[in-house]
């Protein structure tokens, strides 16, 4: 990825994340994104058992609300948790 590329943030609220890997589980298979219909390996089935993404998660439900609440709308705000990093420019 070159450095000028921005990458977004993909969180979702916990409840939609646990139901999306439990369909996985079930089917045993990706149900979405670049291997979709490929066989989960036994480190994807490690993944979907735990929250290892609840960080991500976390951190942009949290801007998410914060921007909310300092009066940005619903659009403005989803803009603003899909940011990774605090958005810092540095000096050059």
């Amino acid at each position: 990825m070159a450095d000028s590329e921005k990458r977004e943030r993909r969180w979702l609220t916990p409840n939609k994340r646990a139901k999306g890997y439990a369909e996985e589980r079930k089917a045993k298979v990706h149900m979405r994104g670049d291997k979709e219909g490929e066989e989960l390996t036994d480190y994807d089935k490690g993944l979907r058992s735990g929250y290892l993404l609840c960080q991500s998660d976390h951190a942009g439900a949290f801007k998410y609300k914060d921007a909310l609440d300092r009066g940005l709308s619903k659009a403005e705000a989803r803009k603003l948790s899909k940011q990774i990093g605090k958005g810092k420019k540095k000096n050059g």
